[in-house]
């Protein structure tokens, strides 16, 4: 079955050769051959691929021989029904991918896109171009794809969010499977044969079971995923975390009862969850010594006082729990990026993360997002029957989980138990015992701490290359 799939996508490009001719050699001829290559085998995953056009392709030189490309797919008949699909490759010539044998596709979480989440050392000011996931990892040659989901691309300034009212982890799971298509077809044209694995950090990480639940039901031949990466997130807790699952169902009731009022928009920290992180970054990084306007005074305990900008900023990212109040974080200590304390108890500095990166990333936060994916994804940790898990037991994929000591880390080990794979391992990246979670390796630190490339990323690409 794969290898018809592959005789499809070769014949759809028998103009281009299959591996052995030019590739296209305009933005134009590159789009029109994406939307060829959907054309033809979208029809063999009906139901796991959506139907897409692509609207645009671009590129952009990184560094070196580093290239950076976007494509633009229509996924649905409305205006923000588009989602972005990136790659992250080596080029031997400007429109001329390397050979690759070896491809990862992520997907991102909250908050944060594609760029954002995996590509963030680029164009920043404070750490070098190459100091991120996806660029280290095309480095080391590998083919890095991602895709930002579809409220990523939802400007700021938007009032009406009743375009978001459908879009469920059904839809961005459809989306995912017509971007991995995308991908597994153009890497086809240059004759790159080897595995793809797909690596889900976060919320992204229950698309991403969503996905392969229903690529599951299709014959082992036409399922393009070979290995699945986790990272950082529980879909189902073990028995023993009862009291984490109970904080799960509190999140579903709070946030189903404000999707059930008419709200589309939002997630864990509020409405339009972007434009507070954006604005937590820019006020930190233009006057941190100045009052916070956006929290009041004695937030952090009696006698505190109004914060400032600069100590809001590393709260909110070294005890992130603390935002989500009234509701319980994921896990125990939960936070994104680790801190130390200072005399008061509160992270005073942080531990892994330079923090003017940590601005430069709060500000990088999409506005929006769409409220039901985080609805659904509650429910599940809580229990509740879901459509997304029937087929579960069907994946046999090999597994690599990842986690955070202070994220969400060893809680979410136990939902890799529930596929039917015999091959898994954990690495849950931690500097102390678990009573200590709050000061461990932080949910983001995972991607943007300055040792991230030797204590998660390598062992991410030794696990790609043995797969």
């Amino acid at each position: 079955m794969r290898l018809r799939f592959s005789l499809l996508v070769c014949l759809t490009f028998l103009s281009l050769g299959c591996g052995n001719s030019e590739p296209p050699a305009t933005p134009e001829a590159l789009r029109d051959s994406a939307t060829e290559a959907l054309a033809t085998n979208s029809a063999e995953l009906l139901g796991v691929a959506s139907p897409a056009t692509a609207r645009q392709a671009t590129r952009e030189v990184l560094f070196g021989d580093l290239a950076h490309y976007r494509f633009e797919l229509q996924v649905g008949p409305g205006e923000h029904d588009v989602v972005t699909v990136h790659r992250v490759v080596r080029e031997n010539a400007p429109w001329w991918p390397a050979r690759t044998q070896r491809a990862v596709f992520m997907l991102h979480g909250d908050a944060w896109g594609f760029d954002a989440a995996f590509l963030s050392s680029v164009g920043s000011a404070h750490v070098p171009r190459e100091q991120s996931i996806a660029a280290y990892l095309a480095q080391e040659g590998v083919d890095v794809w991602g895709m930002d989901m579809r409220w990523v691309g939802v400007p700021a300034g938007q009032q009406d969010f009743s375009f978001m009212a459908g879009w469920n982890l059904g839809t961005h799971a459809k989306d995912l499977g017509a971007s991995i298509l995308l991908a597994k077809a153009l890497r086809l044209t240059n004759g790159s044969l080897g595995s793809l694995h797909l690596l889900a950090w976060s919320r992204g990480a229950m698309v991403a079971y969503a996905y392969l639940n229903d690529e599951a039901r299709l014959p082992r031949g036409l399922r393009q995923v070979d290995g699945f990466i986790p990272v950082d997130m529980v879909m189902r807790h073990a028995p023993r975390d009862a009291e984490q699952q109970a904080w799960a169902c509190g999140r579903h009731a709070a946030l189903k009862a404000r999707r059930d009022s008419g709200i589309h928009e939002g997630g864990l920290l509020g409405a339009a969850p972007g434009i507070t992180l954006q604005a937590i970054g820019q006020l930190a990084a233009l006057a941190p010594s100045a009052p916070s306007p956006l929290l009041p005074d004695d937030v952090f305990g009696p006698g505190t006082g109004r914060p400032t900008n600069r100590r809001a900023a590393i709260v909110s990212a070294a005890a992130t729990g603390a935002l989500l109040k009234p509701l319980e974080p994921l896990s125990p200590g939960y936070h994104l990026l680790a801190g130390k304390p200072d005399e008061t108890g509160l992270p005073g500095s942080l531990t892994y993360t330079s923090e003017a990166y940590l601005y430069e990333y709060a500000q990088r936060a999409a506005p929006y997002q769409s409220l039901n994916e985080v609805v659904e994804s509650e429910a599940w940790t809580c229990g509740l029957d879901v459509p997304y898990d029937d087929r579960l037991s069907q994946v046999k994929l090999p597994v690599l989980y990842v986690g955070a000591g202070g994220g969400v880390g060893e809680y979410g080990v136990f939902s890799t138990s529930l596929l039917g794979s015999n091959d898994v391992v954990s690495l849950v990246v931690r500097d102390h015992p678990v009573a200590a979670r709050a000061l461990d390796f932080g949910h983001a630190d995972l991607f943007l701490a300055t040792s991230a490339r030797q204590r998660v990323w390598r062992p991410i690409l030794q696990w790609v290359r043995a797969h």
